[in-house]
């Protein structure tokens, strides 16, 4: 397994990941990541200021992702976690944790001074590696998403 800055080429695959999961969830579709607009061109989207994302790859096949840049429409010391998702396959294994300090760690070296993000509530197993590097939950959400779908919000201090 690796873990590497998105390439173009990986806009495709990355992009059926996400969608895989929210099928594979039955989670919504409307408010999440899935009706983004951007999904389907992740690459560029990553390639503006402080902003990285990173997708795990094996064999040459991508099978998760997750990245960081500002929260939209949010204080601006405040990055966001984003489109964090993985195949079945490779869960379980330390990757999400993995690739979330890369972003943290990217983060604070970019002068954010927190990082914020939105998952579904049934998303426990998320929420749980998110709470282990120090996510604590927030009672409403910051900045404007886009994802009325997320009603779960969570913090962390870097």
């Amino acid at each position: 397994m690796q873990i590497r800055k998105i390439k173009k080429e990986d806009n495709a695959p990355i992009a059926k990941v996400i969608r895989d999961v929210f099928i594979e969830l039955d989670a919504p579709k409307v408010g999440t990541a899935y009706a983004d607009p951007i999904l389907d061109t992740l690459f560029e989207v990553y390639r503006k200021p402080n902003s990285i994302y990173f997708v795990v790859e094996n064999d040459g096949k991508v099978l998760g992702g997750g990245g960081i840049g500002p929260l939209e429409n949010g204080p601006a010391d405040v990055c966001e976690l984003q489109k964090m998702y993985f195949s079945p396959e490779i869960r379980g294994l330390g990757l999400a944790e993995q690739i979330i300090l890369k972003c943290l760690n990217f983060a604070k070296a970019e002068g954010f001074s927190k990082c914020y993000l939105e998952t579904l509530p049934f998303m426990k197993a998320a929420q749980r590696v998110y709470a282990k590097v120090g996510f604590t939950y927030l009672s409403e959400p910051m900045g404007g998403t886009g994802h009325t779908s997320c009603d779960v919000w969570m913090i962390k201090e870097l």
